[in-house]
């Protein structure tokens, strides 16, 4: 039997290990009896719909293998979200020429709840309109909020990153505040998800040490509440450090940097809580703050990644490639833990239609009943997620990452297709 060739794309957001994951699809697939050759899109689905479409096997070994030590996306991301097929079904057949013209059969798209969604849809290709196609999901989000998986690929080198900075900045602080800076204010992603934010909790050793407060999407924001800790904390220790998801809000669900716009996947733009807050305390409290917004450093951070997320987000996208030497579709590889006391984990595959469209948000019990810190079973759970410290080459005294031919594939359809 002929082997088909796969398309593998890059969705949504990056982190500093998604790349990983495109080596391991990439390796896999080379290595398979089944799969010809890989094609990547440029920029995402984007890519398929326009066939700009790039030529995986012009890669070196040496420039694939490097993937796992690059933050970004390598191929181009992006942020679209295909409709239904009643909605509009152009685009459906526009990825049915496409694959067709270029004898795709496997379909790997690496992102996270919003991609899933897109990989369960095009999934359903062959039977809406009669084209085999197995679609993989290939798990990543810095959120950490895709349901079933343990974790999410990428979430523990973000989780690192931030303990480690918020700990590097409070001893900045601490150093300064007798007289300078009382408050600082750190914001970390997190839209409707706090588990970034909960990592910034693992800087915490001992009694005073900071992150001294937490703002958790999930935990009503209570403004008075807030002050009175902040205002108590830096009495006690001199100074008070504040870790905030983007996504804290009020009682009534209102975010408290609503920015009042959306993006391209239909969620809330959010214009910056950590100003938001540092405002309240000066209005307040009339204390001295500074605020920091890591945006784009946290996710790009791989000369600070977690061992295990690097190990883990190679391991999904091998996992895709079994999965459909199988023959399944519609599945997701997903990280399940181990139930004895040293950490591990295996990788079983997930229903989309159970991944799609679920978000996986942080359990009460991770919090602490005042709402402002994690709890010792979140700490338990967050741990091993940013152990180890991964090889990562250095020239100059900057790392080294892959760059990559990214090699068209010449087109073989005629006309142009507008997005």
């Amino acid at each position: 039997m002929a082997r088909k060739n796969a398309f593998y794309a890059q969705s949504g957001g990056v982190t500093a290990v998604i790349n990983a994951s495109a080596a391991g699809v990439i390796e896999a697939a080379r290595s398979s009896r089944v799969i010809g050759k890989v094609y990547a899109g440029r920029n995402g689905i984007i890519g398929a719909l326009t066939e700009d479409l790039i030529d995986t096997s012009k890669e070196s070994r040496s420039a694939i293998a490097a993937l796992k030590h690059t933050p970004g996306g390598a191929f181009g991301s992006c942020r679209y979200k295909l409709k239904s097929v009643d909605a509009n079904r152009r685009e459906y057949e526009r990825l049915i020429e496409v694959f067709r013209a270029h004898d795709i059969g496997y379909f790997f798209y690496n992102g996270g709840g919003d991609s899933a969604d897109t990989c369960l849809k095009v999934s359903q290709l062959a039977e809406t309109m009669g084209y085999p196609i197995q679609a993989i999901h290939v798990p990543k989000t810095v959120d950490n909020d895709l349901p079933i998986t343990d974790c999410s690929p990428g979430f523990g080198s973000v989780a690192k990153y931030t303990a480690v900075s918020i700990r590097e900045a409070a001893l900045d602080v601490a150093s300064m505040c007798a007289t300078s800076t009382k408050v600082f204010v750190m914001e970390v992603m997190g839209r409707h998800a706090g588990w970034i934010a909960a990592a910034a909790g693992l800087a915490q050793e001992q009694e005073g040490d900071a992150p001294h407060i937490i703002l958790f999407p999930e935990i009503a924001f209570n403004k008075e509440k807030f002050l009175k800790k902040v205002q108590q904390t830096v009495k006690k220790y001199g100074y008070c450090v504040v870790a905030v998801s983007e996504g804290a809000r009020y009682k009534d669900g209102t975010f408290l940097a609503d920015a009042g716009t959306t993006d391209a996947f239909g969620h809330k733009q959010l214009g910056g809580v950590a100003p938001v807050i540092a405002q309240m305390v000066r209005d307040e409290l009339a204390l001295k703050y500074h605020w920091a917004v890591p945006d784009y450093l946290q996710r790009a951070a791989r000369h600070i990644a977690s061992g295990v997320d690097v190990e883990q987000a190679y391991a999904v996208g091998q996992a895709a490639v079994a999965f459909a030497e199988q023959g399944k579709n519609a599945v997701m590889p997903a990280i399940i833990r181990g139930k004895g006391k040293t950490f591990s984990w295996t990788i079983e595959e997930a229903p989309l239609a159970d991944v799609a469209n679920v978000e996986k948000k942080m359990p009460r019990n991770f919090i602490t009943r005042d709402g402002f810190g994690i709890t010792d079973e979140a700490r338990a759970y967050l741990a091993p997620l940013i152990q180890g410290e991964p090889d990562t080459p250095f020239k100059n005294g900057l790392p080294v990452h892959a760059r990559l031919k990214l090699e068209a594939v010449p087109k073989k359809l005629k006309g142009k297709f507008e997005i």
